[in-house]
């Protein structure tokens, strides 16, 4: 599934998953069949994709949030940008993430 998401793109957690974070670690736990590669298969986060999770509510647009990260981690909003809509397209393409139209 080919993704094109923008800086402008408002993305949520799907209604087709549960994330808890437990121990310092998010999962991400399927409710159905067809999420992510394999049936079954729980997802954890690596530091940058829990940043980035934190703060996809729906609410803010994906170059909003390379903008406070980009604040938090001192780092340039071009290459932070461009790992938020990375990140994104990817949990998009999984089904792990929604699209806010």
């Amino acid at each position: 599934m080919e993704v094109n998401l923008t800086k402008e793109s408002i993305c949520l957690p799907s209604e087709d998953i549960v994330a808890r974070e437990i121990e310092g670690d998010i999962i991400i736990v399927p409710l159905v069949a067809g999420i992510g590669d394999a049936d079954d298969e729980l997802y954890t986060l690596n530091e940058t994709g829990k940043a980035i999770w934190k703060k996809l509510d729906g609410g803010k647009s994906l170059g909003k949030i390379a903008t406070e990260l980009s604040d938090e981690f001192a780092s340039e909003a071009g290459e932070i940008e461009k790992d938020v809509i990375g990140f994104a397209s990817e949990m998009v393409s999984r089904r792990i993430l929604s699209i806010k139209n």
